[in-house]
């Protein structure tokens, strides 16, 4: 599936270029004491934490972002976060971030699944699983 390979990019365009990325009940993180403050938020009221690290230049991404937020509408029990690689390059090479996009599954903050892609039946797949596996 579509997925963009890591690299330095920077072309100076100050526009908003964010707002396709966090619409919906999708919240862009753009420090990590938002990330922070995100993961506790959602530990404190027991949501699964989905983080998309994303870059504003990849094509897969783009296409993904309205039905990652159409999910983030569809299902408020999950909290849904956008994590752009550029804007937080050192903090994205810390979780590893080889292509773009790709999908974190945090429980308290510890991560219990990862997709690379932009496989929309496999990301509905994993958040189907995760939501199984929040119900009693």
């Amino acid at each position: 599936m579509g997925q963009c390979f890591m690299k330095h990019h920077n072309d100076d365009d100050d526009s908003d270029h964010n707002v396709a990325f966090a619409s919906g009940n999708v919240h862009l993180i753009t420090t990590k004491e938002q990330w922070e403050e995100k993961l506790a938020e959602a530990s404190k009221d027991g949501k699964i934490v989905i983080a998309n690290f994303s870059a504003t230049w990849c094509g897969p991404c783009k296409m993904i972002a309205p039905y990652y937020c159409e999910l983030s509408e569809a299902h408020p029990s999950l909290m849904f976060l956008t994590v752009d690689v550029d804007e937080l390059s050192e903090f994205s090479s810390s979780w590893d971030i080889k292509a773009t996009p790709t999908f974190f599954f945090l429980r308290d903050g510890q991560q219990v699944d990862k997709l690379v892609g932009a496989n929309k039946p496999e990301l509905q797949k994993k958040i189907t699983a995760i939501l199984d596996s929040m119900t009693p």
